[in-house]
């Protein structure tokens, strides 16, 4: 009283006050035996105190929010540090209310959930990009704990699963379907089929996307992109049919992290002896109905850093979008028949396709949907769509033009005939603020996390939706290479100049060749499929890092086998460098795979990749010396010599008279050669 005033004296002691009513909360985020359940039911009594947390002192404010941030999302120390600075303790009220844990569960909601909660809080909190930034939203979600795994499977009395991860690669993929039906055909414990039947009572019947969303999930170095399932639900039909649907998905989103993929992901990053939890998230599919579809009027992934960049003007920092019409699995996911349109959110007038023919040729002509009549994910032809629905499609005219005297033009309104359509997104780029918005929304994610972001995104034609926020995958040694100018002709095996990358690879000893002739004349699948089966072994077999994989088309693509080898990450693990070979009258058109989850794969595991197109110009292939080596496919995998024409594995020390395969990547000249020299 001698030193302050009596406004000050009370203001102090209201700030007592509102901190005494916060301390309950503040002890059950302290209380180790605090269960979700209880922190729900204690974050909903403060509320209903009406405590103002701007009243609080800075260190109680700051305690609750990375108290709850770490207690119910992630322990990961960035993450909290960042939440305490800008996500209020009332919004954290609004997530337990749909969140669904076992009795006595203490799980969190896992990284996928805590990427997206974060990223769209950072946002909000972004006033000085208000304009730029303003109605970006999140789909409505429900959330299961990452205990809720764990009831899951002691319920079933399932516990010998967790030693599956020990067993040979090649058992847990021969094995995984089994697992996967075994999952489904459990039973989940009544306070979870609880949980989920509140959930669909607030979703209504709007289609759903069950999201796995691991604790280990969406970290930096530690991305897992596509490990783990993610699942559309039509969520048509009666009550019942709806909830066997849904627990139907979640089975099969816990299965996934027994996968193959997941498992040797897992055991590359030692990771393997964690005991890995995995959390859910049901959430509501963006989008609209149009005719018996529902789908978004556009979707796609966008990156911060761009490492394929089309043009010299473009700069790595200027981003890259991947962006189809409908669902965006199209843009995250090889597709073999199919291109998204990509773009360069800093240098916006920059396209990879300059000319009408190329605009034509590389636009995209399928679209992924729900079919609410069906209640199947299916890809429907774009023109049929359109024939069908177009009028239906919010903003049709911003995502399409038309062909007319070999020009293309603008729609007016939704008068036009589908066969005159291409897909240009002309519309979305040059009349709406969509690529300001994303290149705001990239610098301003990259400069509140501190690091490049990988976002998906989703709009249904009037608000536009943030649906993932991690850090971007990023790989060792990204420095261009040192290209020699006297390497001799006859020493270069091959040599690119197209969507060059930056990285090196000193000693090859081996390469695998997947002849694009030969792969193109096998008449059936199921030859097709054991192709991908023997690079499998091989990725096994072969020295780690040592050898390459060199094939057609599109490795690893949805979609037409015929277009690109059949593999998965567990079959290609191990190489050095993955070369798709585009020869024309093949008809193979390698894709920029840049920001699908195989091509974020090949980033973080530090396997270059090289599109190589042997009937350009300034290209060099040494065909003679892939098909004219001799082939160890025999000696080393002797059950399938019958495939020595289609699979040629090369000694090069052997082939070359003691010489390796050494790979120089230079993206700023963009220009790659591998030539054989001395060993290192």
């Amino acid at each position: 009283a001698e030193h302050l005033g009596e406004a000050e004296i009370i203001a102090i002691i209201h700030k007592w006050i509102n901190d005494d009513k916060a301390t309950f909360l503040l002890d059950a985020l302290e209380n180790p035996a605090t269960t979700v359940p209880d922190l729900a039911e204690a974050l909903q009594r403060y509320r209903a105190m009406g405590v103002d947390e701007s009243t609080l002192s800075r260190p109680i404010q700051v305690a609750l929010r990375a108290g709850l941030m770490r207690r119910l999302f992630t322990d990961e120390i960035d993450a909290v540090n960042r939440a305490k600075e800008c996500v209020a303790v009332e919004t954290f009220c609004g997530v337990t209310q749909r969140v669904i844990a076992p009795p006595g569960g203490r799980g969190r909601l896992g990284g996928k959930s805590s990427g997206l909660f974060l990223g769209y809080h950072l946002v909000q909190q972004s006033p000085e990009f208000a304009d730029a930034l303003a109605g970006i939203k999140t789909p409505k979600t429900w959330y299961v704990t990452s205990d809720g795994l764990l009831h899951f499977i002691h319920h079933n009395q399932l516990e010998d699963v967790y030693d599956r991860k020990y067993l040979e690669l090649g058992q847990i993929r021969r094995e995984y379907p089994h697992l996967i039906q075994l999952f489904k055909q459990s039973h989940f414990p009544a306070e979870l089929l609880k949980g989920f039947s509140m959930a669909l009572d607030d979703l209504e019947s709007r289609p759903l996307i069950v999201r796995s969303s691991s604790l280990l999930e969406d970290r930096v170095g530690a991305a897992f992109s596509g490990k783990y399932k993610s699942l559309f639900l039509a969520n048509q039909g009666s009550k019942r049919e709806r909830l066997a649907a849904l627990t139907d998905a979640v089975a099969e989103v816990y299965a996934s992290i027994f996968g193959p993929d997941a498992i040797e992901y897992r055991t590359e990053r030692n990771l393997l002896d964690m005991q890995e939890e995995m959390g859910i998230m049901i959430q509501e599919v963006v989008g609209f109905r149009a005719g018996d579809y529902f789908l978004p009027s556009y979707a796609g992934v966008a990156f911060s850093n761009n490492e394929f960049r089309w043009s010299p003007r473009i700069r790595r920092e200027d981003g890259l979008v991947r962006l189809v019409l409908g669902l965006g699995t199209r843009a995250v996911d090889r597709v073999g028949d199919d291109f998204p349109a990509l773009l360069a959110p800093g240098q916006p007038g920059l396209r990879v396709n300059a000319s009408l023919e190329e605009t034509l040729r590389y636009a995209p002509r399928k679209a992924d949907d729900i079919n609410l009549k069906t209640g199947a994910f299916e890809t429907v032809d774009i023109a049929r769509l359109l024939g069908e629905c177009g009028a239906q499609i919010p903003g049709i005219e911003d995502l399409v033009s038309i062909v007319e005297d070999e020009s293309l033009r603008r729609p007016v309104g939704t008068d036009f005939e589908p066969a005159d359509c291409v897909v240009t997104f002309e519309g979305l780029i040059n009349r709406t603020p969509f690529m300001s918005r994303m290149n705001v929304l990239l610098r301003v994610l990259r400069q509140k996390l501190g690091v490049p972001v990988d976002i998906e995104f989703a709009s249904d034609g009037t608000d536009f939706y943030l649906l993932q926020c991690r850090p971007q995958s990023y790989g060792p040694d990204s420095a261009p290479a040192d290209i020699p100018a006297d390497i001799p002709r006859e020493r270069v095996v091959f040599a690119a100049s197209r969507y060059v990358s930056n990285g090196r690879v000193p000693d090859i000893t081996h390469v695998v060749y997947v002849d694009p002739a030969r792969y193109g004349e096998l008449a059936d699948h199921e030859s097709l499929h054991e192709v991908g089966r023997i690079v499998g072994r091989l990725n096994q077999l072969l020295p780690k890092r040592r050898f390459i994989l060199m094939g057609p088309g599109r490795w690893g693509s949805r979609g037409d086998i015929k277009l690109g080898v059949p593999v998965t990450y567990s079959d290609i693990s191990n190489t050095a460098a993955l070369i798709e070979i585009a020869r024309r009258e093949g008809g193979y058109q390698p894709d920029l795979s840049f920001g699908t989850h195989f091509f974020q794969d090949l980033v973080e595991a530090g396997i270059r990749y090289l599109p190589l197109y042997p009937d350009d110009a300034d290209a060099v292939f040494n065909e003679a010396f892939l098909t004219g080596s001799p082939n160890v496919l025999s000696e080393l995998l002797p059950d399938r010599k019958q495939f020595c024409e289609t699979v040629r594995v090369i000694d090069v020390p052997a082939a070359a008279g003691g010489k390796i395969l050494r790979l120089l990547m230079n993206g700023d000249r963009d220009r790659a050669v591998a030539y054989l020299g001395e060993p290192g």
